[in-house]
């Protein structure tokens, strides 16, 4: 699988599956969430809703993911999933890492070639910017998808896009 960085709107990419970096709600948000669900449309709202009155009455669970459709995205489906916030006092990088990889599989589930990351947690949710591109990347490099054949992780900023690629460059 081809891991890119992109500097970028996740919601302009024109990919298979854009992941959202949803809140448990899943009823849209600030930052990406907010973001996706505007330029989605209401298609994406309803499929939402219609998974928190069936399977998730709680919201979904830190780190899970789960598809509905993209809607006015150039995309096929948006894999929503939930990050943890940043802890200093609490490890929960497990968390984050799960993020991506059950997103993956969720991406890979659908038959998905390509998928369009944010960087999870790494907004609102306080993540430091270098350790939640070196969480992404373990994941990404590790992984082996049936069907996914390109990872893109769509950093917005020019700043987060050069933290990323140094250390995406080290290693």
């Amino acid at each position: 699988m081809q891991i890119t960085l992109v500097e970028g709107d996740i919601t302009a990419q024109a990919v298979d599956v854009v992941v959202n970096a949803a809140n448990s709600s899943l009823l849209g948000g600030g930052g990406v969430d907010g973001a996706i669900h505007r330029r989605g449309g209401p298609a994406i709202l309803a499929e939402c809703r219609a998974l928190r009155a069936s399977r998730y009455g709680r919201g979904l669970p830190t780190g899970q993911a789960v598809a509905t459709t993209a809607g006015d995205l150039p995309a096929r489906w948006v894999v929503h999933t939930v990050g943890p916030v940043w802890s200093a006092t609490e490890d929960r990088s497990a968390l984050l890492r799960a993020c991506y990889a059950n997103s993956l599989a969720v991406a890979d589930g659908l038959g998905a070639a390509t998928v369009a990351f944010p960087l999870i947690s790494a907004g609102i949710y306080g993540w430091p910017v270098d350790d939640a591109v070196r969480q992404a990347l373990t994941v990404l490099r590790a992984a082996a998808p049936a069907t996914v054949t390109e990872a893109r992780l769509v950093l917005f900023g020019a700043d987060t896009h050069a933290t990323a690629r140094q250390v995406y460059d080290a290693g």
